[in-house]
């Protein structure tokens, strides 16, 4: 057994006196001396030749190719052509022989004659892509007919040539269908990464409106209805929209994005439906437009409130009928794609003021999911913290000083997840390698977030999601939140507002928060009451409150 497999395992068919080197003129003979550079250790044990002596060690590296054919002479031609070019070969002159070889060694390569006495060469193919996926398998006959090729194609080959054909022909073709494998290879680790780290236990957040964010985000995934995803800028509403791509059946196709107010509007529609040559100015040849690239997968209309209301009316066909005509033709394209909309943009005032189309808010609208501010959910910016520190800092374990950490709870975040990130990179890069990243790190819309001083004597950073704001009942806002929502200071506590509760015509806190700011108010109620900002009749229950707290 052993003695006929190391005469199967033959190269290079020119006369020669160098070891391991077969004579054009006779058969597969064995030397004495080991083939140190063909055969290697991986492959000895595969063979089962551990007992062999005429077997040595393979350089790693090369790749391994089978050449499958039942023409000795052709065998052996391109079996040294091969290993010129630095593949290991491996000879087989049957299909029963490759069948055998492929138990016992994973070969990267399988060249193989289609019509062979016994087991084909289509079935060699398809045994092995069945055993290996990854191989690359090639078909060469001399029947080239059209029907043999479609066959071989359909039993796994990569490729097809046909007899006769030049070397530089077969090594064109092989490394055609190598690197074809080999970004095939690669989309799918990129694929598999992209599912990875978008998948939905991923989304960094441990609050309550993120749990209930991510149990939405599991339930509509699995569907094809559209999307309204809305949120204030930065929030991450394409994040998302990706997370929800790739945990939908849809997640092997493409994911498209196009962001609506980044193109102009004579533009729009090209790069939403495409154009054909001379469509218009410019138009130099025929382009696919966003549905065509997102066919089967999902396309993500980022900023859709800003999109003209001429091109709404194109774009609800589109997602009515699911089909649309390029610029400048009349054949209609029929496409099946999942549209995930967003915006940071009220469509339902727009919708009253005649800026938006009602019917396509509508059908945008299928599965509205709202995405909570940073400032709503302040206990989600440790973790976030820590994401981000991995993120920049992979190599180095940073962490934040308790102040810095109070001082970004504290901040107001009008920029949201995409503002902390920013500030986190930047403090990873002023940090000067430093293990602590300190307030100093921070920028200075951070580093000036208000502070006062405990009875202690000892300075406090005042955390803005705690903070009380109360109305004097006289129709003037509130310290601490402007009229249009913005955090602004009290004057006397010089801190951030914050978030506060409605109860009926009063903005109220905890009474612990109340009890902090009398307690700077030494004197009689009417002082307190002056020091919250309040009237002393609105300020007596809140002020008792506070002191029983």
């Amino acid at each position: 057994m052993i003695d006929s497999v190391c005469r199967s395992i033959c190269f290079r068919p020119r006369a020669s006196k160098e070891p391991g080197i077969r004579n054009q003129e006779s058969e597969p003979v064995l030397f004495p001396e080991p083939l140190t550079k063909w055969v290697s250790a991986r492959a000895r044990q595969a063979l089962g030749l551990g007992v062999c002596q005429h077997i040595g060690t393979l350089a790693e590296g090369n790749p391994h190719l089978l050449f499958v054919d039942d023409e000795p002479a052709l065998r052996g031609l391109m079996a040294e052509r091969l290993t010129e070019r630095g593949f290991e070969v491996v000879e087989a002159e049957n299909g029963e022989k490759a069948l055998e070889l492929l138990e016992q060694f994973a070969f990267d390569n399988v060249i193989t004659d289609l019509r062979m006495p016994g087991i084909d060469g289509a079935r060699v193919i398809q045994s092995a892509k069945e055993r290996y996926p990854g191989i690359v398998a090639m078909v060469i006959t001399g029947y080239g007919t059209v029907k043999d090729a479609v066959e071989a194609i359909k039993r796994g080959a990569d490729d097809f040539i046909a007899k006769p054909f030049q070397f530089d022909e077969l090594m064109h073709v092989l490394q055609k269908a190598r690197e074809q494998q080999r970004l095939t290879s690669e989309l799918k680790h990129v694929q598999a990464q992209l599912e990875e780290k978008y998948q939905f236990g991923g989304i960094v957040g441990r609050s309550r409106p993120m749990k209930e964010l991510v149990q939405q985000l599991e339930t509509v995934a699995r569907s094809s209805s559209t999307i309204l995803v809305t949120g204030e800028t930065g929030t991450g509403k394409e994040v998302v929209a990706r997370s929800i791509h790739y945990n939908s059946p849809r997640r092997a196709n493409r994911f498209v994005t196009l962001n609506c107010s980044a193109i102009p509007e004579t533009l729009l529609e090209a790069e939403l439906f495409g154009h054909v040559r001379g469509a218009f100015t410019g138009a130099v040849g025929t382009r696919q437009g966003r549905f065509e690239q997102a066919h089967k997968g999902t396309l993500f209309l980022d900023e859709v409130g800003t999109m003209s209301v001429g091109l709404q009316m194109k774009l609800l066909r589109a997602l009515q009928e699911r089909e649309f005509e390029r610029v400048g033709d009349n054949q209609t394209i029929k496409v099946d794609v999942r549209v995930i909309a967003a915006t940071n943009s009220d469509l339902a005032r727009m919708v009253a003021e005649g800026s938006f189309r009602e019917d396509l808010y509508y059908r945008l609208n299928v599965i509205p999911i709202e995405l909570p501010p940073l400032r709503d959910r302040p206990d989600d910016i440790p973790p976030l913290v820590k994401h981000f520190l991995e993120k920049f800092s992979p190599d180095t374990e940073m962490h934040l000083s308790q102040d810095a950490i109070r001082r970004l709870m504290a901040y107001g975040w009008p920029g949201n997840v995409r503002q902390l990130e920013n500030a986190i990179e930047r403090a990873v890069a002023l940090s000067g390698g430093r293990p602590e990243i300190t307030t100093a790190d921070l920028p200075p819309e951070i580093q000036a977030v208000p502070q006062w001083k405990s009875s202690n004597g000892s300075e406090q950073t005042v955390n803005a999601s705690s903070l009380f704001v109360l109305d004097d009942h006289r129709g003037r806002p509130a310290h601490g939140i402007s009229s249009r929502g913005a955090r602004r200071p009290h004057p006397d506590l010089q801190a951030d507002s914050g978030k506060a509760s409605r109860r009926g015509d009063e903005m109220v806190c905890a009474g612990k928060d109340l009890g902090v700011a009398g307690g700077r108010a030494r004197g009689h109620r009417g002082a307190k009451a002056a020091a919250i900002g309040t009237a002393a009749r609105t300020a007596r229950p809140r002020l008792a409150s506070g002191r029983r707290a």
